[in-house]
């Protein structure tokens, strides 16, 4: 995700703490940069969280790997009850079964390739041919060629288009034009709900398209709809899972517990590379057979690696001893006091937030992912030592859940400066000699 024949030199981060990286840039200047973005949504409770580094320093010294099959250890099975009992408390009230069983991999991609196999694979060990799969429009799952066929064609796989199995995109449901796509799901179930395995959502909110939202509402609606096809719900929870939009998983605020979940990202507070399928006893029962041909065939080297298990150990008492939920209300309160700010701008389309994300879609003749709003803001943030890392003409926060409500403060302020900066370079392209007498409508974020 990084051209490098105009990217410039990276920044080279020699250690980092709570919200901060610390390092130098490319000309060796040393610098503390605001991580506004959770090092890609990854970093929840902050960088070098003591009670995560002092689990895998602890972990290291007894175990750091060991193969996953025939064999167990101590961490990965305390960390299975932990997470599953998480899991089922944060859906208790749901609709639908609850996970009873975990398939470890090495990141959210992957954890989304085995959910699609697990799906497929449940119906044809039941007798039934179930080969299609049913996905959003704006959907992104991964980069792998599973993930890449489930997410929606567009740039992030356009190159790989020929190389990747058919896949129904439902038109995604903006607000207030829900009822096209109940419409499109309708007709789609009608003709092939009997041929499909599964149906994968983000839920409530797509992130890689530009943090683009949707009805808890609907997403129940949709499920409703798919479970009269006995079409099995796969919930991609890598970024919405662990606290991103306000609740511990985006699809309880649905009021549905789905059959496969895949996690990753936050799971380990961000420390280490984990992904992670939670599926039913139903799902799991389908591969329990006498014969080993029955089994669930699929591996990853580092599944059930015993230092990530440590690290997500670690994360979970973290949601048990501090007030988590707490600083994200915090934060989302913050998010949309300053959502009145930024939306009245004239340069601003439109605001998003949800729980701990804000997002700010730039108005741009160039939306999308290629929109060159990206790069001045980006380099001016840089400047001002925050990272946010635009995704085309939408700039997005997504902190870190210890950042105090001063640390938020400089992220506004210093995004307001760039959007005034990014008004001016346009107006300065467009020939514009009153560029600096140009208004602003905000000087200083209260």
């Amino acid at each position: 995700m990084t051209q490098h024949k105009i990217a410039g030199p990276a920044f080279n981060v020699e250690s980092a703490e709570g919200i901060y990286l610390h390092g130098r840039d490319g000309d060796g200047i040393e610098r503390s940069i605001i991580d506004g973005i959770s090092s890609w949504w990854v970093n929840t409770h902050g960088h070098c969280h003591p009670t995560i580094v002092e689990a895998v320093r602890g972990q290291a010294g007894k175990l750091e790997q060991v193969v996953f099959a025939g064999f167990t250890h101590d961490t990965a099975e305390r960390l299975t009850r932990k997470l599953l009992s998480t899991v089922r408390a944060a859906f208790d009230g749901c609709e639908g079964r609850k996970p009873e069983f975990c398939f470890y991999s090495d990141s959210g991609s992957t954890a989304v390739e085995v959910a699609i196999k697990m799906a497929v694979g449940y119906f044809k060990a039941n007798g039934q041919k179930r080969n299609r799969i049913l996905a959003m429009d704006g959907a992104y799952h991964g980069d792998t060629f599973g993930a890449m066929s489930a997410s929606s064609r567009g740039i992030f796989n356009e190159d790989w288009a020929d190389m990747l199995f058919d896949v129904t995109h439902l038109p995604f449901p903006e607000q207030g034009n829900e009822v096209k796509t109940f419409q499109a799901l309708e007709r789609y179930l009608k003709k092939h709900g009997k041929e499909t395995a599964g149906f994968v959502f983000e839920p409530i909110v797509q992130g890689s398209v530009g943090f683009r939202m949707y009805s808890p509402m609907v997403l129940q609606k949709m499920a409703q709809m798919c479970r009269e096809y006995d079409v099995l719900l796969i919930a991609d929870e890598v970024m919405t899972g662990f606290g991103r939009t306000g609740t511990m998983f985006a699809s309880a605020q649905a009021a549905i517990s789905p059959d496969l979940m895949c996690l990753s990202k936050g799971l380990t507070g961000g420390f280490l590379p984990m992904g992670a399928t939670l599926a039913s006893k139903e799902i799991y029962k389908a591969f329990y057979r006498d014969e080993k041909g029955g089994m669930f065939l699929h591996s990853t080297s580092f599944t059930g690696n015993a230092l990530s298990c440590a690290a997500a150990m670690a994360s979970l008492k973290i949601w048990d001893d501090e007030p988590v939920l707490e600083r994200i209300q915090n934060i989302e309160n913050a998010h949309r006091t300053a959502s009145s700010w930024f939306g009245v701008r004239p340069d601003v389309k439109e605001v998003r937030v949800k729980g701990t994300i804000f997002a700010v879609e730039v108005s741009d003749e160039k939306a999308g992912y290629l929109s060159d709003v990206a790069g001045p803001i980006y380099n001016f943030m840089m400047a001002n030592n925050v990272l946010l890392r635009p995704i085309g003409n939408v700039v997005y926060i997504l902190p870190p859940y210890c950042i105090e409500m001063h640390e938020l403060e400089r992220i506004y302020d210093s995004l307001w400066r760039a959007l005034d900066h990014l008004r001016d370079l346009r107006a300065v392209d467009q020939g514009d000699d009153e560029a600096e007498q140009m208004p602003r409508v905000r000087q200083k974020v209260a």
